[in-house]
């Protein structure tokens, strides 16, 4: 039997790109997020936390814990199931000041089936150089559930995730500030049309504001700034990033197999290439026959196979497919009355053949 494929063919149009905020397209070099991780335990469960003898780390650390508050248990056999252990993440922002707080999320680390209901005891975050930056405690916030009975289980969401809001005080402030007087943009996209579109834009705004250029290409991920005497580094950046240019992108075509999805972008050429496509379907169906012997000749009854095989070629008229623009190359292969599985199958003969003039990429 023929199969059945979903897919989805996305195509941008040929008009040119919409204009974007800097800020949304570029970031400040030095002004980046650090990420931070913490151990700690998860306590208030009802009955739904780690099992000591599958999670001896949890044992361990409740024993840890309890010493150091004063209490000897050391050797002791714990039984309960109203903890558990977990990992603790969250993003702190450069420049954040000591006091402020963070959104933290809680992950079990053990074999506990939910967090809800728990409390997260006081835990230390840190980044990857070792340094503590943060600490975080509070009620754990879980979505998810999940109820089971003899015959049948109930869940939703993921119960053994969860989120503490504002559930972190910063300890101690991250050291990169960016330099306030010569600081760099850094792409997220790298292109040389877009930097040199930065700059020109900058440069625009500068001479009109501060008679003055404040903005140098380095490469296609740089750019240079320099701030005017006469303004903050905050206020040069919040006018900065509010500038809008148009971002050029590399002329590239994603397929993705599984889905049948196919993305084109508008700047995709394809040379003038004579194009077929035909499928060849075979069906191969086992009917087999029983043989039955006549009454008293000591006969033995057979399965006897019965195979039935049909063949059945589809196929369409070859097509002349070309073009400068997106809207010819789309226009062609839907003359042809090509499926998007098709679509992926043309696309990556045509860039073998070396007649795409663009990037393609497979996932």
């Amino acid at each position: 039997m023929r199969r059945l494929f979903l897919a989805l063919v996305i195509c941008l149009a040929a008009a040119p790109a919409a204009a974007v905020r800097i800020k949304d397209i570029s970031v400040l070099r030095g002004a980046r997020d650090s990420q931070l991780v913490g151990y700690g335990l998860v306590v208030g469960l009802q009955g739904s936390g780690d099992t000591m003898g599958n999670a001896p780390f949890t044992q361990q650390s409740i024993q840890a814990m309890l010493e150091h508050l004063g209490l000897d248990v050391h050797g002791a056999s714990l039984r309960n199931r109203n903890v558990a252990s977990v990992i603790v993440t969250t993003d702190l922002a450069a420049g954040m000041e000591p006091g402020a707080r963070l959104d933290v999320t809680v992950s079990a680390l053990g074999d506990a089936p939910s967090l809800m209901g728990g409390t997260l005891l006081l835990t230390q975050l840190q980044s990857a150089d070792g340094v503590v930056y943060a600490s975080a405690q509070g009620a754990v916030s879980v979505t998810g559930f999940e109820t089971a009975g003899q015959g049948e289980t109930l869940s939703q969401g993921v119960p053994t995730a969860g989120r503490i809001p504002n559930g972190a005080i910063v300890e101690h402030e991250v050291p990169a500030s960016p330099d306030e007087v010569r600081s760099m943009l850094e792409l997220k996209n790298p292109d040389y049309a877009t930097a040199v579109r930065i700059v020109d834009a900058i440069n625009a705004y500068s001479r009109e504001r501060f008679r003055a250029h404040a903005a140098y290409e380095i490469d296609g991920r740089t750019v240079e700034l320099f701030r005017p005497r006469n303004v903050s580094f905050a206020r040069f950046m919040a006018e900065v990033g509010e500038l809008q240019v148009e971002p050029d992108m590399a002329a590239r075509v994603v397929l993705d197999a599984r889905t049948g999805t196919v993305v084109v972008g508008q700047d995709v050429q394809i040379s003038t290439v004579a194009v077929t496509y035909g499928t060849l379907t075979v069906r191969v169906a086992e009917q087999p026959r029983v043989s039955q012997p006549n009454p008293f000749s000591q006969g033995k009854t057979v399965v006897t196979p019965n195979t039935k095989i049909d063949v059945e070629q589809g196929g369409g008229p070859i097509a002349i497919v070309g073009g400068s623009s997106l809207r010819t190359l789309v226009s062609g292969l839907n003359r042809i009355g090509v499926k998007p599985p098709g679509i992926i199958a043309i696309l990556q003969a045509i860039k073998t053949a070396g007649a795409l003039q663009a990037d393609l990429v497979i996932q």
